[in-house]
């Protein structure tokens, strides 16, 4: 198909099949090393995927950022990516990471839908001010939550302080020209209808886009087209590849968590 490769990160990527089993290693020490401070699979909805597990800090949580996995809409689940919640906790912060419905069980259009869910959920969890970050798919996700017309349980709106897509997917029209639209299932209505570059912001609520400067051109001009949209800031972060800049999210003192948090 036509972007196929355009959309293709692992075989760019020096050493990129290892990338996902060293996640999901990392993940489950991170999770053990815990204890009681991680509280796995609790329910936001009536699906099998509707779970998030909680990360809590040794003391009462300064805020709730919400992390949501990437991977295409396709593959991956939260506890590939638990290690990414150490630099926040390390600020005080509780992290959330939920699950969503995965194609093909569901259309893109249903998996923003049950995080708008898990939001409502998550926020009866922590009080405080509430940041949503994302990558990839996530990212986009993350993006959605930013976009006017959809509607957040509750008082949610009013807690968000913050949406940080990380290289994020914010035109989805291209993706009807790949083959994994074959499970994506996208059509021209849904990927203008779920594409955040094509929507509006939610007024006054800051949105800061962070990628890597090595990926894919692709995520670049994903990155700076969601930017000049909203006319929100976006940070190239020099070596990064489309892997390894969620690395940050471990590190207390990464530029990219104090973007998130500020």
């Amino acid at each position: 198909m036509r972007y196929d490769e355009a959309f293709e990160n692992a075989k760019h990527i020096p050493g990129g099949a290892g990338y996902p089993p060293r996640w999901a290693a990392k993940a489950a020490e991170f999770r053990d090393s815990l204890g009681d401070r991680a509280r796995l699979g609790l329910s936001y909805g009536g699906s099998g995927a509707n779970w998030f597990d909680l990360f809590l800090p040794a003391d009462v949580p300064e805020g709730l950022l919400v992390f949501i996995h990437g991977g295409y809409w396709l593959r991956f689940g939260p506890r590939d990516f638990s290690h990414l919640a150490q630099g926040a906790l390390a600020h005080g912060w509780a992290v959330a990471m939920p699950a969503y419905t995965l194609a093909p069980a569901a259309k893109i259009s249903a998996m923003t839908a049950e995080i708008a869910a898990a939001l409502g959920v998550v926020a009866t969890e922590v009080a405080g001010p509430i940041v949503v970050a994302g990558h990839s798919a996530g990212g986009h996700l993350a993006a959605r939550i930013a976009c006017l017309g959809l509607k957040l349980p509750g008082d949610v709106a009013e807690h968000l302080r913050r949406v940080a897509p990380i290289s994020p997917l914010s035109d989805l029209r291209p993706l009807m020209e790949t083959t994994m639209n074959d499970e994506l299932r996208l059509d021209a209505a849904e990927a203008r209808a779920e594409s955040p570059a094509l929507l509006a912001r939610r007024p006054g609520l800051p949105v800061h886009i962070w990628v890597g400067g090595d990926e894919r051109p692709v995520f670049l001009d994903q990155a700076r087209r969601l930017g000049n949209a909203w006319a929100c800031p976006v940070t190239i972060d020099p070596g990064k590849h489309h892997f390894d800049v969620i690395e940050g999210l471990e590190d207390a003192a990464s530029p990219l968590l104090s973007a998130l948090l500020g």
